[in-house]
C-alpha cells in the first residue's frame, strides 16, 4: 500500500455537504485514548468543525467495550471504534455501519510480557490482563490460535487497557494486552529491561482497524453532519502528513506525551488516504480489504461464542459518504 496525499483540493471538499451544517449545533462522538486518533485532537484544537457550524464533543471512554452500546442507545451520536467491535455489533442485529475507515494498527496493539516469556506459546497457564470484548481480547485470541493454543489455555484478568501497565508493573500479571501509548509505557519500564512485545498487530496486517460509525437513523437524518465530521478529520490528517512536528505538538498535549513519543508511536499505525478508504471497503483478497478482516473476525467471534451467527460483511459498511467525497 502506498501512502498518498488526499487527491481532492480541500477547498472543494469542504464545499460539499456543509450547507446545512449550521443547522446542527452539537454532536457527541465517543473515542478512546489512541495515537491513531491524532487527527481528531487536531480538528478539536484548531476548531476545524466549529468553523463550519458544527460543534463536536469528543467523549473519552476508558473501557472501549462500553462504546458500541453507548452509540446504539443514542447516548452518543456516533463514535470511533475498532472494526472487530463493529462486526460483533452487526452480528447481533445492530444497525450501525462504518462510514469511514481511519487506520490500520501496525504494531500499535500488542501482547506484552516479562522477559522470561519469549513467545505466545509460553503464555499457556499464565494470567493475562486485558479488557474483555475489546480489540485486545480479539488480538489475543488471534495470537493464541496462531500458536496452537485455545482461549482457555490462559487465565484472563479483566483490566481496562489504561490499567494494564499498572497490573504488569506491580507484578499482578506477567502478561497483558493493550495499545499505544500504554504499550510504550510498559516496554519503557526499568529502562526497557523488564517487559517486551511478544506479538503485535504488525504480525496480522489489516486485522485491527479503526472506523467512524453511525447508526442507520443518524445516517438517514443527519448526513450533512456526518460529511462535516469526515471532512474535518481529513483536513486534520493533511496537517499530520504535511506538518508533522506541529501536529505532534497538538497530539502530544492531548495524550500527555512528548512530541518525540508521538512521532515514534505514529509509526505503529497506518493512516488511510481518502482513496485508500474506498479500497478498504472494496471486496478483494488483500489483507487491507475489510472483507478479509470481516471473515477472520467473524470466525473468531463465533468460535468464542460472542456471536450466534456471522454477519454479512457488506452490512458493516456504508460506502456512499466516501464515494461522495471522491466525486470530482
Amino acid at each position: 500500500m502506498i501512502r498518498t496525499l488526499l487527491a481532492l483540493p480541500l477547498l472543494f471538499m469542504l464545499s460539499m455537504g456543509c450547507a446545512h451544517a449550521e443547522a446542527v449545533k452539537n454532536i457527541k462522538l465517543g473515542v478512546v485514548t489512541w495515537i491513531g486518533y491524532g487527527p481528531l485532537y487536531i480538528a478539536e484544537a484548531r476548531e476545524l468543525w466549529k468553523k463550519h457550524g458544527l460543534k463536536v464533543q469528543l467523549q473519552n471512554f476508558t473501557d472501549p467495550a462500553l462504546l458500541p452500546a453507548a452509540i446504539s442507545s443514542g447516548a452518543l451520536d456516533g463514535g470511533f471504534i475498532t472494526y472487530d467491535q463493529l462486526v460483533g455489533q452487526v452480528a447481533k442485529g445492530d444497525s450501525m455501519k462504518a462510514v469511514m475507515p481511519l487506520d490500520f494498527s501496525n504494531g500499535g496493539d500488542a501482547v506484552v510480557a516479562t522477559m522470561d516469556i519469549r513467545s505466545v506459546a509460553q503464555l499457556k497457564g499464565q494470567k493475562v490482563a486485558f479488557a474483555p470484548l475489546s480489540p485486545s481480547d480479539f488480538l489475543l485470541a488471534f495470537a493464541l490460535r496462531g500458536s496452537g493454543l485455545k482461549d482457555t489455555d490462559v487465565k484472563p484478568v479483566g483490566t481496562g487497557p489504561e490499567a494494564v501497565p499498572a497490573a504488569m508493573i506491580s507484578g499482578q500479571v506477567k502478561a497483558g494486552v493493550t495499545y499505544e501509548p500504554m504499550v510504550s509505557q510498559i516496554t519503557a519500564e526499568g529502562g526497557g529491561k523488564r517487559f517486551h512485545v511478544i506479538y503485535s498487530s504488525k504480525q496480522s496486517p489489516g486485522l485491527l482497524s479503526d472506523v467512524l460509525v453511525f447508526t442507520h437513523k443518524a445516517m438517514k437524518e443527519r448526513p450533512d453532519m456526518i460529511r462535516t465530521v469526515m471532512l474535518g478529520y481529513l483536513e486534520a490528517l493533511e496537517m499530520v502528513r504535511n506538518q508533522p512536528a506541529a501536529a505532534a505538538k497538538i497530539i502530544g498535549k492531548a495524550l500527555g506525551i512528548t512530541e518525540a513519543e508521538v512521532l515514534a508511536q505514529q509509526k505503529a499505525i497506518y493512516a488511510l488516504s481518502l482513496k485508500e478508504m474506498m479500497s478498504a471497503f472494496t471486496r478483494s483478497k488483500s489483507p487491507e480489504s475489510f472483507y478479509v478482516a470481516c471473515e477472520a473476525i467473524s470466525d473468531i467471534l463465533a468460535s468464542k461464542k460472542q456471536i450466534a451467527k456471522k454477519p454479512r460483511c457488506e452490512d458493516t459498511m456504508e460506502t456512499t459518504f466516501i464515494a461522495g467525497l471522491l466525486v470530482k
